[in-house]
């Protein structure tokens, strides 16, 4: 015979699952960073309605580091002014994060010599930032023994930074530039560019004179119309391929 089902152990199990779920919520409004906020972390400056995620990832020298407004800083984001904790790093920042950045879950920032990133950035997850690069001069000392090198990195404004890219020191990335998915990073990048690869190199360029090269495959998006109600873009959401169709026969001709 079947065995019979549970029920008052299955509603206890429902009821648990609930009480989980919203004592984690409640965890992570309370244990997320805001100016208001600041928890343990003393930042050289934060801006308004910018907030860090919790949990947080690895998160020292915040004395150097500014963070601008309306900043998004999600889940384990490592964020690091330093080559560790508890240094004096003198009187200047030296991690800049601009206005509107929103950096992806498990990124990391590690800046131990500058590093700047414009308004307006948007990086997927786990994209990894660095200033520094071990060395490997001496071949009989272990690599990890060896000073290291440090060169400023610079991420101008508008930029993507796609899932799981990386960006070298030395890296000096143009305004409005799409870093590919794991893509590698280092040396100078132009304005309105696209790079992928590994290392990463240009694969498709915008200039006044000549538009995108090579030309872009599909077409732009097409802005939601000012005025348009969120009931409306549901009702948009829910239509079929044969709704779609009928809703074109619907549209007025050019010039009537």
């Amino acid at each position: 015979m079947p065995k019979r089902k549970n029920t008052f152990s299955s509603w206890r199990r429902r009821l648990a699952q609930r009480a989980v779920h919203t004592g984690w919520s409640w965890v992570q409004r309370a244990g997320s960073v805001t100016a208001e906020n600041p928890g343990r972390l003393r930042f050289g400056s934060i801006g308004e309605a910018t907030r860090l995620a919790f949990p947080l990832g690895t998160v020292f020298g915040e004395p150097w580091i500014h963070l601008g407004s309306h900043c998004i800083i999600a889940e384990q984001v490592t964020l690091t002014a330093g080559l560790m904790p508890d240094l004096d790093l003198g009187p200047d920042p030296i991690l800049r994060i601009g206005d509107g950045v929103v950096l992806g879950r498990g990124s990391h920032v590690i800046a131990d010599t500058t590093v700047t990133i414009g308004r307006d950035c948007y990086f997927g997850p786990y994209v990894y930032v660095t200033s520094t690069n071990h060395s490997y001069d001496d071949p009989h000392q272990p690599i990890g023994r060896q000073w290291p090198r440090m060169e400023p990195v610079e991420i101008g404004p508008g930029c993507w930074i796609g899932t799981g890219a990386v960006i070298l020191p030395g890296a000096r990335i143009g305004r409005n530039v799409v870093v590919a998915a794991g893509a590698v990073v280092r040396g100078t990048v132009p304005d309105h560019a696209v790079v992928a690869g590994a290392p990463a190199r240009v694969v498709r360029r915008w200039t006044a004179d000549e538009g995108w090269q090579p030309p872009l495959r599909t077409p732009a998006p097409v802005p939601i119309p000012a005025g348009t109600t969120s009931e409306q873009l549901r009702a948009l959401a829910e239509l079929d391929e044969d709704g779609v169709a009928r809703l074109a026969e619907l549209e007025p001709e050019p010039g009537s």
